[in-house]
């Protein structure tokens, strides 16, 4: 029930109740008042449960429901006895159909709840939230694939943690003919939720230091891309930790781009790193999300060169052990598995080519002493964290951010999580059930 129509109602059975009390006439005013003032201020959320609005066919077309208007494409709003819903409308979705929000939220997406399920004997689908910044024009994924396997509603819980402008959208995935009815989109206001939450895809195992997109928090600030999530310090001026995940979708024939520019993106006020302040000092513009990584498309490839996804490295470092591990951990995609990775530095000075060296760029950059890398590998591509048992292997790598390690094998530098984690005092792979966490997060990689 919408807001204005319970507050009629509680107006009504207030006025019945007192209408024979007139001394109870200033009482009703007063009550009437406090709730009107209860729930204007309640305005940290919206919830679309097209119970508004009309759409008979699955043809694309917007409807305009009570929050705003929406783009249906392959789906419609049905009301059958075999449509689940909550109260006399949902929306049905087919094959691969999007539910749309054609307007922005200036007041972010703390957290997303969504309650779905099957069209009537219809068999289980696939679906993802995903999240657009740009008022449209990009996405980036929300958490992980839901699965829709029962006839009555459940709800998927999302924390996008999104501040400023933002809209979403529903994604079946799945492709089938099997329909999907979704109902009561909740979404609250920037700040609803704790801690960094699962903000995409990228982020499946966990946010290791609780960045958010927050000026208050310049040194732990959370940029989210399509392609890729990471905690970006503003003092520093590189990446904490970049974060991102790795399968053949990921990955074709698109040639590197090479071009690297200034992230734009970066909050008004904030030096924004020039591809240039490299140049000269002894040090790679050194991918943390690697080139080679996000080769599908242009865009993904391109994404890769920003430079709030670098950091000072050593060439000898980023061109010997740092790249063999990348190539291996394409190698491993390549024989079916899925990978979830963060990368990052630690410490203050690194050699380059020129020498040792604490800052770069008239001091604008710091040049970390340390290269580190976490992997974790899954043998089942979509699985996300319930797919991490025990046995699950996860590499760990921590390298020296200097000159001489060219020829040195990366397997020389494997390390457990939990060192590096004592090292940085990041917490990673959060999302992992803590028993299962002590186990793979202590163990040292031999294969």
């Amino acid at each position: 029930m919408h807001i204005n129509n319970l507050l009629s109602a509680l107006h009504h059975v207030i006025r019945r109740i007192f209408r024979s009390y007139s001394w109870l006439v200033g009482l009703t005013v007063i009550s009437l008042i406090t709730l009107n003032t209860l729930f204007s201020a309640n305005g940290t959320s919206i919830t679309e449960g097209f119970e508004s609005g009309s759409k008979t066919s699955y043809a694309a077309a917007d409807v305009t429901l009570s929050t705003g208007i929406w783009n249906l494409n392959d789906a419609l709003i049905g009301n059958l006895a075999s449509d689940a819903k909550d109260g006399a409308y949902s929306a049905r979705v087919r094959n691969s159909g999007r539910v749309t929000m054609e307007f922005d939220r200036t007041t972010g997406a703390g957290t997303v709840s969504i309650k779905h399920a099957k069209f009537g004997s219809d068999s289980n689908t696939t679906w993802q939230l995903w999240c657009s910044t740009s008022s449209g024009t990009s996405w980036f994924q929300i958490g992980s694939t839901i699965t829709t396997s029962s006839t009555s509603l459940q709800t998927a819980n999302f924390t996008p943690n999104i501040s400023g402008t933002v809209r979403c959208e529903i994604r079946k995935t799945d492709g089938s003919s099997n329909r999907t009815n979704f109902d009561d989109i909740t979404i609250t206001d920037y700040g609803t939720s704790s801690g960094g939450g699962n903000s995409s895809v990228h982020l499946t195992m966990g946010n290791p230091t609780n960045a958010v997109t927050d000026v208050a928090s310049p040194n732990n600030y959370l940029l989210l891309k399509p392609q890729y999530a990471s905690s970006y310090n503003n003092t520093t001026r590189i990446p904490n930790w970049v974060s991102w995940q790795l399968n053949s979708s990921w990955l074709g024939s698109t040639p590197r781009q090479d071009d690297f520019r200034a992230d734009t993106t970066l909050p008004s006020g904030w030096y924004q790193v020039q591809a240039t302040d490299y140049q000269g000092s002894g040090f790679d513009r050194g991918h943390m999300c690697p080139s080679g990584d996000r080769t599908d498309t242009v865009t993904d490839n391109s994404a890769t060169f920003l430079m709030t996804n670098m950091i000072p490295q050593a060439p000898d470092n980023n061109q010997g052990p740092w790249a063999n591990l990348e190539n291996y951990s394409r190698d491993l995609v390549g024989q079916g598995k899925e990978l979830y990775i963060i990368s990052g530095g630690y410490g203050v000075g690194g050699t380059g080519s020129n020498g040792t060296a604490n800052t770069i760029a008239g001091g604008k950059v710091q040049v970390p002493a340390r290269t580190w890398k976490v992997i974790v590998v899954l043998d089942t591509p979509g699985s996300g964290v319930s797919g991490v048992t025990t046995s699950t292997r996860v590499i760990a790598v921590n390298m020296p951010n200097s000159q001489g390690i060219r020829n040195d094998d990366w397997k020389s530098y494997r390390v457990s999580v939990d060192s590096i984690e004592s090292l940085t005092g990041y917490n990673f792979l959060s999302n992992v059930p803590t028993a299962t966490q002590d186990v793979i997060e202590a163990r040292v990689d031999n294969l």
